[in-house]
């Protein structure tokens, strides 16, 4: 039997902090945490909504240029007005396809984790972006133990930094 749940982390491992989206899989399939199927990917497709149908949660983890350090989950809603490019989806745009094309009642989560350095060719991570992404595992572990999911976006959605930690200088 499949886990109900689908940890999806999708970004390039060459590019700095764009990595963090797989490296919290890969740290998760390390520690050998129980009850969902972890995976990976450079970028989100069209296709992965036939996958993501399958499951009851996806997290789908990335890293974010933006957002609140260490990271930022929320819920994913459904994108209904579609434009892909043959280069990449978005988690709704997924999500909104699984619903139309396989009648997916699939729950959606973001868990975008704080990156600094992007673009430049290099497989390392930013000081700062390795400790959002040891927060982050803590998190998902957690998360991943309780799920209660919906609860945590209450906590961890706000346009605030998590744990009121300032924010590094890079």
């Amino acid at each position: 039997m499949t886990s109900p749940i689908l940890v999806y982390g999708y970004g390039n491992l060459g590019r700095g902090d764009d990595g963090l989206g797989p490296r919290l899989v890969t740290a998760l399939q390390d520690a050998g945490v129980d009850g969902a199927v972890c995976e990976a990917d450079y970028q989100l497709s069209v296709e992965d909504s036939a996958t993501l149908a399958g499951y009851e949660v996806v997290i789908f983890v990335d890293a974010d240029m933006k957002g609140p350090a260490p990271f930022r989950f929320r819920r994913v809603e459904p994108a209904r007005e579609m434009s892909f490019s043959s280069h990449s989806a978005t988690p709704g745009q997924v999500l909104a396809l699984a619903q139309q094309m396989f009648g997916a009642k699939t729950r959606a989560f973001t868990l975008g984790i704080r990156g600094y350095v992007f673009g430049e060719m290099c497989e390392a991570l930013s000081e700062a972006a390795q400790a959002n992404l040891a927060s982050a595992l803590s998190f998902a572990t957690h998360a991943l133990d309780e799920r209660r999911f919906d609860e945590y976006t209450r906590e961890y959605d706000a346009d605030r930094r998590c744990g009121g930690d300032p924010q590094p200088e890079v």
